[in-house]
């Protein structure tokens, strides 16, 4: 059987965040079995834990936000995505800000700090939420649904209207028994168009933003010199997107994951659609053959 991991030892790193502009130091920490992953905001007095979880995802604008009470931290997303994609099941996030910076703009960074501790495996199974029957949520023309499938697959599609990223890959998969997840997905950077930036400035948000962070769209091309990291990566950062939005349901999945334009806000609403439809998903261990990518 596929048994439950966490890190070995913690590791620190210290970034900027992305709205808020200001330096954050974030520290990863092991945890027991059947943990799951909690945030705790060291900065407040007594600390405050916000454990990963649908029911506490109430803010999904430009992020993925978990609150407890009037305390939140936002833009968990990338680092979700990491512990996904490695599969850590146990750890303890600590921040002493009201986000997770912003590193690179993608999860990159945060498999470096993860190998770094080193993964360390538990004596306990690993519990898996397998879905049984098809569940799927709409707003407009977007959509993301769930179906039944032994692994799992994330297949995802885009579409910007706009010459640039139109001109780019606009649906990708990513299967985790074929693909690794740090070539793949973890390189991908966050994107924003040079448009809307004056405006985001305004409100107060991504005051921390910069090409050394994200990918900037003009109408003309790329902004960064160095470009993009594979002709993929606009897609693709919206997979990793959505694999750290689907690891807040606090188990692995085993599933086929679909969806066209989805975001933060759409992809949770999914979680809680699956959540409350009880005939469809079970809850249990997985062997080798269903994931081998964890054997």
């Amino acid at each position: 059987m596929i048994v439950q991991r966490t890190l070995a030892k913690e590791v620190t790193r210290v970034g900027v965040g992305l709205h808020s502009g200001r330096k954050i130091t974030l520290t990863l920490r092991p945890a027991g079995v059947n943990k799951g992953i909690v945030f705790r905001r060291v900065d407040c007095d007594p600390v405050v834990e916000l454990p990963a979880r649908p029911e506490n995802v109430n803010d999904t604008r430009l992020a993925t936000t978990l609150n407890v009470g009037p305390v939140f931290v936002s833009t968990i997303e990338h680092l979700m995505s990491a512990f996904n994609g490695l599969g850590i099941d146990n750890a303890v996030v600590d921040v002493d800000a009201q986000e997770i910076p912003i590193m690179d703009g993608s999860a990159a960074d945060f498999v470096g700090m993860i190998r770094e501790a080193g993964i360390k495996r538990q004596d306990d199974d690993r519990i898996f939420v397998r879905v049984d029957k098809t569940i799927r949520v709409e707003e407009g023309d977007k959509w993301a649904q769930l179906e039944p499938y032994s692994g799992f697959i994330v297949d995802f599609s885009i579409d910007f209207h706009h010459p640039v990223i139109d001109a780019t890959p606009q649906r990708d998969q990513f299967d985790a028994a074929r693909d690794d997840y740090s070539d793949k997905i973890a390189v991908n950077r966050t994107f924003g168009f040079v448009s809307d930036f004056d405006k985001l400035r305004a409100m107060g948000l991504i005051q921390g933003g910069s090409l050394q962070n994200a990918v900037a769209v003009d109408e003309k091309g790329i902004v960064n010199p160095e470009g993009l990291r594979n002709e993929a990566e606009f897609v693709r950062h919206k997979m990793l997107d959505a694999m750290g939005d689907l690891y807040v349901l606090g188990h692995p999945l085993l599933a086929r994951y679909s969806a066209s334009k989805s975001g933060h806000g759409l992809n949770n609403r999914l979680l809680r659609a699956l959540i409350e439809d009880e005939d469809a998903w079970s809850m249990g261990p997985a062997d080798e053959r269903e994931v081998p990518w964890l054997a």
